[in-house]
């Protein structure tokens, strides 16, 4: 057996894959790697690998060479593999004129769902669908009912787009094997449902949030996809400029008061939540959370999951943390007068709280609490810093290449870049040009001259011209700065930040 050589994914003919089950080829710790020359040419972890490998090759009348791999590097090889075969499309192909209407028994997780050898079509294409949004690195599947047909789109890098359309006949037993496999009642349509699934999809531990609500023409639901193995991200990594990141690390550190993170859903909010305890995390605080819904477990935190039906909402969790004496607070989100209240009074008594709030700039968080009737002399004692942010996608990093500004691209910047860049399309990125998400800030330090502006009550337009005096980056320059360093687009950062005007 030859010695290892360097394979690439790109070099493995993806159609030997469809139709070897992925148990066998994990089992043998054999992968067939191309055809040459009258010759099947393989991976093999051992001696069982080259015989599985030997078998393959007879059945097709072909000599074989198996090639040497460390089994730990074969594993992965073969998952990320397999994660690239097939598609939801192709499933519905093989369906169609099968008995659409069956649905399968109870699931057990977390198996790998590629391992699964039931004929079921029902199950055959959620799996692949399931399979498909991991390939693609989707994070929310939307599975959306109409009156004569069904569309299923998938949410990439915050873009939706079609992935099939199944006919309506499978509508009901696509939904109830969703309701199946996160345990919720499958008898039960007329009332929204929400469930959890965790799985195992080619070697990636995914917990997957399902909401089921019912809509004119049936059950319409969302799952979105949490790989549990990537796990928190560094504040270094949530892409904050080199200054912006000095002095939120150094608002952290202080003992006490409020630091908000504001944008849209789907900004990243929780995101830098996570990665802000995980950067003050230490053996001598004592971090509690509340949090709707817990998504990542960190070791060494108190997280508390809200639960309205029993009436244990951020309010009450808030108040019954307090009594447990925390240096660190966090709540997912502030969205009464309740819970402000608690967070102001629980800051001003010597704690530190890290929330989110829903507006679109960071002087509008200061707008929106006092209009929830905080008092301001209340909000400017307690208040440190204010984070808007955004997310952007990034160029894909194989089709990335520079051109030629147009005047009226390069009147955003000053002094203009030399290049811009975006990507031309390839199939890393399923040719969109663009890969992975970044995010841009507007950070807003509350000093002596933002704590006049509130306790005057003064608007939302004079703060941010103030904190843009003290040196606060508006959210489209921050955009700005990552398109002329080549990070993202001129047309992101513009799609991004439509109702914000600055230059860089």
């Amino acid at each position: 057996m030859k010695d290892n050589e360097q394979i690439q994914l790109d070099a493995i003919d993806l159609s030997l894959l469809k139709t070897l089950p992925l148990s066998f080829t994990k089992g043998n710790l054999a992968l067939p790697v191309r055809k040459e020359n009258g010759k099947l040419i393989g991976l093999a972890a051992n001696a069982q690998g080259v015989f599985a490998l030997k078998e393959i090759a007879e059945k097709d009348g072909l000599s074989f060479e198996p090639i040497k791999m460390e089994e730990t590097a074969l594993l992965e090889l073969i998952n990320r593999a397999y994660g690239m075969v097939g598609s939801a499309e192709e499933v519905m192909g093989n369906i169609v004129g099968e008995d659409l209407e069956s649905v399968a028994t109870e699931f057990e997780s977390p198996k790998d769902i590629l391992e699964l050898t039931e004929d079921a079509p029902i199950i055959r294409l959620l799996n692949a669908l399931l399979q498909q949004a991991v390939k693609e690195n989707a994070s929310d599947i939307h599975i959306e009912p109409y009156e004569k047909d069904m569309l299923v789109r998938l949410r990439v890098d915050g873009m939706l787009k079609k992935a099939l359309t199944p006919p309506k006949l499978i509508q009901d037993a696509l939904i109830s094997r969703i309701k199946i496999m996160s345990n919720l009642d499958i008898s039960e349509k007329r009332l929204p449902q929400d469930g959890r699934i965790r799985l195992l999809i080619g070697g990636k531990d995914i917990d997957i949030r399902v909401s089921i609500i019912p809509s004119v023409y049936g059950e319409r639901a969302v799952l979105r996809l949490l790989d549990r193995k990537k796990g928190l991200i560094s504040l270094s990594s949530v892409g904050m400029l080199q200054d912006e990141e000095l002095i939120f690390k150094q608002l952290l550190n202080n003992p006490h008061g409020i630091i908000l993170v504001t944008g849209p859903t789907g900004s990243g909010k929780t995101t830098t939540l996570y990665a802000a305890l995980n950067t003050i995390h230490t053996e001598d605080k004592n971090i509690i959370t509340v949090e709707d819904p817990v998504e990542y477990q960190i070791k060494g935190i108190g997280q508390i999951n809200i639960n309205t039906k029993i009436g244990l909402t951020f309010a009450s969790g808030l108040r019954s943390i307090l009594r447990h004496d925390p240096d660190v607070i966090m709540v997912g989100e502030i969205r009464d007068l309740e819970t402000a209240e608690i967070a102001i009074q629980a800051s001003l008594t010597g704690h530190l709280v890290l929330s989110t709030l829903h507006t679109n700039d960071a002087p509008s968080a200061i707008t929106r609490l006092i209009d929830m009737g905080i008092e301001p002399f209340l909000l400017a004692s307690s208040l440190s810093c204010v984070v808007a942010q955004r997310l952007l996608r990034n160029i894909c990093p194989y089709c990335r290449k520079p051109y030629q500004p147009l005047a009226i691209e390069a009147e955003y910047f000053n002094p203009p870049p030399p290049a811009l860049y975006r990507g031309s399309g390839c199939h890393y990125c399923n040719h969109t040009g663009y890969m992975g998400r970044t995010a841009i800030f507007e950070l807003l330090q509350v000093n002596s001259h933002i704590t006049q502006l509130i306790n005057r009550g003064i608007n939302a337009q004079v703060i941010k011209e103030e904190a843009i005096k003290n040196g606060m980056r508006p959210l489209r320059s921050s955009g700005l700065h990552k398109a002329a360093t080549g990070i993202t687009t001129l047309a992101e950062v513009m799609r991004v930040t439509q109702t914000d005007y600055a230059s860089i």
